[in-house]
């Protein structure tokens, strides 16, 4: 597939240094490692949130480095996890004597490399705590929710954690209220097509063109079944149902709701598909406080949605609704 890139060994260093350009004022590496990219403005006394992972999802997940968000991010290969070297740079960046929460998706690589980057800071006298995003009910039922795959119920993690952090909390209220989220929060996406990496000659999986599948990791992983493509009333009416009955969601409840394209999928499909999930709402007597629609997580250039709803309390839904700033998303 054609992309706009110099050598598909510097795909990602070469991107990460156009990010730099772009916002000078905004992130700056955090000591002198391209990969550790943090926010230019350390905030003393408070709370730390480090996230990471690998590039190819924008702006998951230094897109969400900012205001009233995480402090910095570890950044890997393409779909690959960072190393522990590098969450260690980030760490040491952004530490100001509060703690750190490292706030990440539940992916094998992702947890070896954070838990020993954790072993090795609490051995330099940094406090640290983990919370893992696991919202993807395709990979495992409702009572093992804490082994799901994160997706992009990630950007509710990070918004919630990140409000109280901002707010002075503590480095536990910090980490309980991500893992609150964590738990009140679900995905479920549809893949169209695929992607391919830089580099490659063909794409990462193979689907036919008039074919989706539903429940696919935004790493190509499988999903739950393959079938022909189906209207967006069809698939709003597929993933709102399935969404609402894991967290459940019950006539008058409150919720916040995020239309998510993985890639190339457009705004205008996205809309669509919104129109669709919300007329469902609506008749099911369920309050939508907030609704994101756009991308917020991505895989590279494949095309697909996915439905993510975090279900709200009073807590949350005020830290929801508090500022935030990032140049890649707006909340």
């Amino acid at each position: 597939m054609k992309k706009c890139m110099n050598q598909n060994n510097n795909f990602v260093d070469e991107s990460l240094e156009g990010i730099y350009e772009a916002y000078p004022d905004f992130y700056q590496k955090g000591n002198g490692d391209t990969r550790a990219l943090i926010h230019h403005c350390k905030q003393e006394s408070k709370v730390s949130i480090i996230t990471g992972g690998g590039y190819g999802h924008l702006p998951v997940f230094l897109g969400y480095v900012g205001d009233g968000l995480c402090d910095g991010v570890a950044v890997g290969n393409v779909f690959t996890s960072p190393s522990c070297e590098t969450i260690q740079n980030v760490t040491n960046s952004v530490e100001n004597g509060s703690g750190v929460l490292y706030l990440f998706g539940n992916y094998f690589g992702d947890s070896m490399n954070f838990e020993m980057a954790s072993e090795f800071a609490q051995l330099n006298g940094i406090k640290t705590a983990i919370v893992k995003v696991s919202d993807d009910i395709a990979s495992a039922p409702r009572e093992r929710y804490q082994e799901r795959r994160g997706i992009a119920g990630i950007v509710y993690a990070y918004k919630i954690a990140g409000a109280l952090a901002e707010n002075g909390a503590n480095l536990e209220e910090v980490e309980q209220i991500a893992k609150k989220t964590v738990e009140n929060t679900s995905s479920f996406g549809v893949a169209f097509s695929s992607c391919t990496l830089p580099g490659a000659d063909k794409p990462i999986f193979e689907i036919d063109e008039d074919d989706m599948e539903i429940g696919m990791g935004i790493h190509g992983e499988p999903g739950i079944k393959r079938g022909k493509m189906l209207s967006s009333e069809e698939i709003a009416m597929e993933l709102t149902t399935k969404v609402l009955e894991d967290l459940s969601v019950m006539e008058g409840d409150r919720i916040s709701v995020l239309i998510n394209g993985l890639g190339m999928t457009s705004r205008e499909e996205l809309y669509i598909l919104y129109r669709d999930v919300a007329s469902i709402l609506k008749e099911k007597k369920i309050s939508v406080v907030k609704a994101l629609v756009g991308e917020y997580a991505t895989s590279m250039e494949m095309a697909g949605v996915s439905l993510s709803i975090l279900k709200l309390d009073e807590e949350i839904e005020t830290l929801l609704l508090q500022h935030s700033y990032t140049p890649f998303v707006s909340f």
